[in-house]
């Protein structure tokens, strides 16, 4: 049986480096891209990985700053930005300033939200709800870089949520916001049938990491799985959105929230439970396939990209060595992302290098995730030696065979952290894999 597999996965990894860029020595001759910005040449390996690190140059000097930057551009297709909006607010943006990036951000937002009230109280709906969910994005981009006790946190992060839910009740179908009781206190998400049908539909569970809000997941994803007759759902989970201000931080067992959410959509006439998928970004590419290992209601896993060890891929960033002097030593704005990403965890904003204990646990093992899987990851993060190594130990050990791993390269524009700057080729990736997989379970 093993044996079988393995064969399988070698067939699956030589169509990939085929497909998805050429062959290795094809690869390794890339240099630069445009406008003289240097990529991460994909036949050199890398001995770190820094999620934030830009594969291409896209406005600012400040890495952190500029990965953030092109993944917020990511959102445009989805509804999430406007280009000439977007740019014009970097152009105000003094480079790595946090408080300069809060500012004009939601100086934006601020602008975006007045005008969608304006064409609310005129009655064009589309309009309004096109301008709210701008809005809202742009008011969750300005809190990237807050930290955990700065007075405008939640008041700006409750805008953002406020204007989503009210651009969903002028969509239809509506886009509903759901919470579900979980250990006291409530894991808040969104709900958006892909139809009015009331038939059984396949479903898309987004998971995201680290540093998500459940409207960052609505904005990744939502308008392509609907195109598609999906059903979306994303929540908040313990660590994510505002849930650590209330003592919710992340923990080893990731799929016991998950599942509790699994629960309560479920319940629901439209959600075909044989086409239940669920879909992790970064940190979500641990949490999903270690939920699939222990919850059989999950049908199909994707993930960008395989976290199988956190604490081991966290002993590769640069966390790891970001002693007091050498954070203090960072731009206003990657240092306060980088605290936020340790008060997530439960660890003092001081000791960064504590990630790496942190994430002791935060595993899974693939040879328990016996349902079809996806591993999908841009060829820039693909450079990293532990990236690398931990998509290939998955796929090496992952029993079905319609699990597959695809690397989309640089000369797609898709080469970065969670593939966040070409939403349509994950898309067209994502669903023709999942339509393949479900093909022979419709209704």
């Amino acid at each position: 049986m093993y044996g079988r597999v393995l064969r399988v996965v070698i067939m699956v990894l030589c169509s990939v480096v085929l497909t998805t860029g050429g062959s290795r020595a094809s690869q390794a001759t890339e240099k630069k891209k445009s406008s003289g910005t240097e990529a991460v040449n994909p036949g050199e390996k890398k001995s770190d990985f820094d999620a934030h690190d830009p594969t291409v140059r896209y406005h600012f000097k400040d890495n952190d700053m500029d990965w953030t930057f092109g993944f917020l551009l990511g959102n445009t297709s989805n509804h999430g930005m406007e280009i000439g909006e977007a740019y014009y607010t970097a152009s105000q943006i003094k480079d790595g300033e946090a408080a300069s990036w809060q500012a004009e951000w939601i100086r934006m937002a601020d602008r975006l939200a007045a005008r969608a009230e304006k064409s609310l109280n005129k009655g064009h709906k589309v309009s309004a709800a096109r301008q709210m969910q701008r809005a809202s994005y742009y008011y969750r981009a300005g809190i990237i870089s807050m930290l955990p006790d700065d007075p405008r946190l939640n008041e700006v992060a409750g805008r953002s949520r406020t204007l989503l839910r009210k651009a969903g009740e002028l969509m239809d179908p509506p886009l509903e916001y759901f919470e579900v009781p979980f250990e006291g206190v409530v894991l808040p998400g969104y709900f958006r049938k892909a139809d009015k049908s009331g038939k059984p539909r396949p479903t898309l569970f987004m998971v995201g990491g680290g540093e998500t809000f459940a409207e960052d997941l609505w904005f990744h994803i939502a308008p392509q799985t609907f195109e598609r007759g999906y059903n979306f759902v994303a929540v908040d989970l313990p660590g994510q959105g505002l849930l650590p201000w209330k003592g919710k931080y992340f923990r080893p067992a990731m799929n016991i929230p998950i599942s509790a959410v699994i629960d309560y959509v479920l319940k629901r006439t439209e959600v075909d439970p044989l086409r239940f998928a669920a879909y992790g970004i970064s940190g979500g590419g641990g949490f999903v396939p270690q939920t699939a290992m222990h919850d059989s209601r999950i049908k199909a896993v994707a993930v960008t990209a395989a976290v199988v060890d956190a604490e081991r891929l966290f002993s590769t960033m640069p966390v790891a060595t970001t002693t007091p002097g050498v954070l203090e030593g960072f731009a206003s704005f990657h240092r306060n992302v980088v605290k936020l990403v340790a008060f997530r965890w439960g660890v003092k904003m001081d000791n960064i290098p504590g990630l790496v204990a942190a994430n002791k646990g935060f595993t899974f093992d693939p040879a328990k995730v016996t349902v079809p899987t996806l591993l999908l990851v841009g060829a820039g993060e693909y450079a990293s030696k532990e990236v690398q190594r931990q998509q290939l130990e998955c796929m090496a050990k992952l029993p079905n065979s319609n699990s597959k791993l695809i690397v989309t390269g640089f000369e797609d524009g898709a080469s970065s952290h969670c593939i966040g700057e070409n939403r349509s080729l994950m898309g067209e990736i994502l669903f023709d894999w999942l339509d393949e997989v479900f093909k022979d379970t419709g209704r």
